[in-house]
């Protein structure tokens, strides 16, 4: 399974949604995330006053065994197709970058993404929920 940054930002802000998506992690038997996601959590969490959520991505990351992945060219051509077809401005689904990077780690792979809300839903890309 791809994460996206946006399912472990919801556990990581104990947002409500945030058991079902822990409960999906766990349930994984491989978990991969694009380096630029998880960048992406890295600026959020440290851009909060609370050390708490920090200390818990770097934890979360270490106990579910996540793969960070680096960015390869063909990731790097998925992600500027995901772009074309899908991006703000262009399409409903208004993937960002770091939307992208995920949606191309999940199409390089062939594994199912983990997201919340509604953008990745729009395109073809397959759900892990």
């Amino acid at each position: 399974m791809i994460v996206d940054a946006s399912a472990l930002l919801a556990i990581l802000l104990d947002e409500p949604d945030a058991e079902r998506f822990a409960e999906a992690l766990a349930a994984a038997s491989r978990l991969h995330i694009s380096v630029v996601n998880w960048l992406e959590v890295a600026i959020n969490v440290d851009g909060l006053d609370a050390a708490r959520p920090i200390h818990r991505f770097e934890a979360l990351v270490d106990l579910l065994k996540i793969r960070i992945e680096p960015v390869s060219t063909a990731q790097g051509r998925l992600a500027r197709r995901a772009y074309q077809d899908f991006g703000k401005g262009r399409h409903p689904a208004r993937l960002n970058l770091g939307d992208c990077f995920a949606y191309a780690l999940a199409m390089e792979m062939g594994l199912p993404l983990l997201f919340k809300g509604n953008d990745f839903a729009l395109t073809d890309v397959t759900s892990a929920l």
